[in-house]
Parts: structure tokens; C-alpha cells; sequence
């Protein structure tokens, strides 16, 4: 038995060359490039792993203009076996809660199109997703998902240990602030990856060459069983009302000692400190 998996990823602005222009508080994404969210290159190797060692199919699906295309290309050439763009015009301007809408009914559709695995009564077994966006950081989509498809989740997985495939669930360590913890789920499963869950692999040379031969199939609003009313700006309840950057922080005193002893300027930092009400206790010596 093997296993069908679906990577979602996301087209993002470089957020190292993105800046927010001071008069309008928005973005400025003039020619800025775009890459792969590099979470969602974690979920894409985790995926490309678990078919390493079971077999399956894996259908990469984004949503966005068709230039988002580059980045199911580059999926290709890392060897998954579809790739699938939702694209129109009616997708702009979504949130979270409708961006989960389109990508929740895709899913449905690609697993209509393919036979159980599993026996859990649906044609995709494992829906991953990066822990989350590095433009809009809710972190949302993925518990999204998982909730309109009624599937199982895990979220901010940094170790998938284990597959029982004859019985239907999945091991997996979770990153806590305080620790890991073991959880266990049944398939079908939603999973967000964190950066500690797999190292991403190099492209392959015959892979590069089959994904630029390979179709990237366009989906529009026509293709999905949805109600338009739900999708888009139009779907959203959400609405940013400001973009800020925080402000400058001016820079801290240095206290050097070139020329004074070393226990002088210990001595001034200790003023420095208690003027600004620590209290730091003096040992003597």
C-alpha cells in the first residue's frame, strides 16, 4: 500500500529585499522577486521522504497569478508527479479562511481523481503544508485545511517518525515552547512541517529535464465545485487596516576601557545600570 499525498506552497515575496513605503504604510513589491515559501520546501521534502520509503503520489498545489507557476516548476523538478495552479481572478485578495475555501475544494477534487490507498475513504491520505507563510506568519492554512476536509491534524511536526499504513495512522513529534511531545493521528492527516522535520534535497538532472516537459494544470473558478461569494476579497472577513515597520532603535552606550582599568568601568556600568533602577548587587574584591 502506498501513499497520496498533496504539498501545498506558496509563491511569496523575497522578505529579505521587501520594505514598506513610510507614506502609505504598504508594501512595496515592485520588483521584488518571489520564491517558494521555504517552509513549504520542508513539507515538500518530508513529502518526497515518505514516498522514498512507501511509494504513492504526490500533487503539488498552489494558488495565485500565473507567474506562481515558477514555484510548482520548481516542485517538478524535485520530483513530484503533478502540479496544480489555482488561478483567477476571483482567488485575489483572500485571507486565510478563504484561501483554506479554494484549496480545501482542489483537494477534493485530486482526491476524487485518485483510489483510496489507506482505505480511509478518500484519495489523499496526507495534505502537507510549511508551519506557515513568511509573508503572512498566521500560521492558519494548515489547521484550516484540516478542518474543511475533516481530516486529522498535526501541526508544527519537527519529526514524522512512523507511517502504520495497514493501520491507518501516523507518529509524529511536535515542537512545543517547552519541549517536543508524541502525538499519534489517523489518516487522512493535515500536516504543517517545521525547518527541523527534514533537510531539503538537491534537484536531480533527470528530474530538472522531466519538469520542463511536464503540464501545469491551471484550475480557474469553473474547475471547482465553490461558491464564488466565498472566495477571494469577497470571502474575507479579514481586513489589514495598517502595515507599519517598527521604529528605529537608537543605538546602545558603549563603555570601553582602552586606557582605564577594567574594574572602573565595571564599576560606571554598575552606576549605568542602578540609575536605570537594577538593582545589582556588588561583590567585593
Amino acid at each position: 500500500m502506498s501513499i497520496n499525498s498533496v504539498v501545498c506552497i506558496k509563491q511569496v515575496p523575497d522578505t529579505s529585499q521587501v520594505w514598506i513605503d513610510p507614506e502609505t504604510g504598504s508594501l512595496v513589491r515592485k520588483g521584488i522577486p518571489s520564491v517558494a515559501n521555504p517552509y513549504d520546501l520542508y513539507a515538500l521534502e518530508t513529502a518526497l521522504g515518505i514516498r522514498d520509503r512507501f511509494g504513492g503520489f504526490i500533487t503539488a498545489l498552489s494558488m495565485g497569478p500565473p507567474q506562481a507557476e515558477e514555484v510548482l516548476r520548481k516542485a517538478l523538478g524535485y520530483g513530484v508527479d503533478r502540479a496544480v495552479l489555482l488561478s483567477d481572478r476571483a482567488f485575489a485578495g483572500a485571507d486565510t479562511l478563504a484561501t483554506t475555501y479554494a484549496l480545501a475544494a482542489a483537494v477534493k477534487k485530486i482526491a476524487a481523481g485518485r483510489p483510496s490507498q489507506t482505505g480511509g475513504g478518500s484519495g489523499v491520505d496526507i495534505v502537507f503544508c510549511g508551519k506557515q507563510s513568511i509573508d503572512g506568519d498566521t500560521g492558519q492554512v494548515g489547521p484550516g485545511l484540516a478542518r474543511r476536509l475533516g481530516f486529522s491534524q498535526l501541526t508544527y511536526v519537527c519529526s514524522l517518525i512512523e507511517i502504520d499504513v495497514k493501520a491507518g495512522c501516523v507518529e509524529a513529534w511536535r515542537r512545543r515552547e517547552d519541549g517536543r511531545e508524541l502525538l499519534r493521528a489517523q489518516l487522512p492527516v493535515a500536516v504543517t512541517v517545521t525547518e527541523q522535520c527534514s533537510h531539503i534535497r538537491y534537484a536531480s538532472l533527470p528530474d530538472l529535464i522531466a519538469a520542463a516537459k511536464k503540464p501545469v494544470e491551471v484550475w480557474s473558478v469553473p474547475d471547482l465545485d465553490v461558491d464564488r461569494g466565498r472566495l477571494g476579497l469577497k470571502g474575507s472577513p479579514t481586513r489589514v487596516s495598517r502595515i507599519f515597520a517598527p521604529p528605529a532603535r537608537k543605538r546602545g552606550e558603549t563603555l570601553s576601557a582602552p586606557s582605564k582599568p577594567v574594574t572602573e568601568v565595571v564599576e560606571n556600568l554598575f552606576d549605568r545600570l542602578s540609575e536605570r533602577g537594577l538593582k545589582i548587587g556588588r561583590r567585593g574584591g
